[in-house]
């Protein structure tokens, strides 16, 4: 009874940081032309936070990173969303660390758990390496990483530093690409 006791409160901080996250999530959803527009990078930051928390509707993160790097300081932009991808990530994390993870019967969740808990040395490069390569299963990452417990100070360090090492290429091809596109427009135009 005891220890059913001590459980309520982490099960409750739990259940409303889960809670939070969604809020913030449909908050930012519902207003992100006005963020990106009026807020710059920490528009980017928010959006990317949006675009990575995947819990109502996974955006193009990238394609707003590159979007975004025609306009802003390329470096700028990848800063911005990558912090804000990592903070994203949180909520796959949050799902495995509160034991609610809907992927326990994936069997790459499971080969994933098992071998980070087998190369608990090396699970730190397989969150950067996981966060680096653009991919829709990090969420499995995550999640193993919460039901791990594995700091989330260490998990965000790692996600953090994939993400913006992710978003930099990315980020600075924006520029050339949309160049190269609004010329190969303006030729289609002259032709006709």
């Amino acid at each position: 009874m005891n220890e059913m006791k001590s459980k309520l409160p982490l099960n409750l901080i739990r259940v409303l940081i889960l809670v939070g996250v969604i809020a913030l999530t449909i908050y930012l959803y519902t207003i992100r032309d006005q963020v990106v527009q009026g807020y710059g990078y920490i528009g980017i930051f928010l959006v990317s936070i949006i675009a990575n928390s995947t819990i109502i509707m996974p955006l193009p993160g990238i394609v707003l990173t590159s979007a975004m790097g025609t306009i802003f300081n390329p470096f700028g932009v990848a800063i911005a969303a990558g912090t804000g991808a990592a903070l994203g990530e949180l909520t796959g994390y949050l799902a495995g660390f509160s034991g609610q993870a809907v992927v326990e019967k994936v069997e790459r969740y499971h080969r994933l758990t098992n071998w980070m808990v087998k190369h608990p040395r090396l699970s730190n490069l397989a969150i950067l390496v996981l966060a680096f390569i653009p991919n829709p299963l990090f969420d499995m990452a995550g999640i193993a990483s919460g039901a791990l417990k594995i700091p989330v100070w260490r998990f965000l360090l790692w996600v953090w530093l994939g993400k913006v090492l992710k978003m930099l290429p990315f980020a600075y091809a924006g520029a050339p690409f949309m160049n190269f596109l609004s010329n190969l427009l303006e030729r289609i135009n002259l032709f006709k």
